[in-house]
């Protein structure tokens, strides 16, 4: 019984806060989906296998289907919506880091959580990152360039004082 109790969520969801009645089972994948409309994140395995759901729960990359929705209360969750036209973003366009699309937000995400958390990754950082998630349509290597091109801008980049 207590399992299928609905109670009232605050989430705190791309720098908004977002309230929403939700089961307490109910996982943050679909409360972002069908409760908010915030369709970024998709439904792929299911299981944590792919990562084509992939969040970021304050700052660090989560699969959205693995993690219940009342337990980011007092969190930031940050989806693709958030991203607000990031770097990485636009890196996956002009190295065509995608083909059907399905699996780019999950990586994404994951990749914006990498530059942001480790802006000296090297290829070995790079490469076990981008191990959580799955793509099927495409290689890596286009996936691979992206992350370098940002991560070699910010290097670049002059530091605030």
């Amino acid at each position: 019984m207590e399992e299928t109790t609905k109670r009232e969520l605050v989430l705190h969801v791309n720098g908004e806060r977002r309230s929403i009645v939700a089961r307490q089972a109910e996982t943050l994948l679909f409360v972002l989906r069908d409760g908010l409309g915030l369709t970024g994140a998709k439904p792929g395995c299911l299981n944590g296998d792919c990562g084509a759901c992939t969040v970021l729960v304050d700052g660090t990359p989560i699969k959205s289907c693995m993690m219940l929705a009342i337990e980011t209360v007092g969190k930031e969750i940050t989806t693709i919506e958030g991203l607000d036209d990031a770097p990485i973003q636009h890196a996956f366009v002009r190295h065509f880091s995608f083909q059907c699309g399905y699996c780019t937000p999950g990586f994404i995400m994951n990749a914006h959580a990498l530059i942001e958390r480790h802006p000296n990754a090297d290829e070995a950082a790079i490469q076990e990152w981008l191990e959580s998630n799955i793509c099927r349509c495409t290689s890596y290597q286009e996936i691979e360039a992206a992350v370098k091109e940002v991560l070699e801008a910010k290097k670049a980049a002059p530091t605030d004082p």
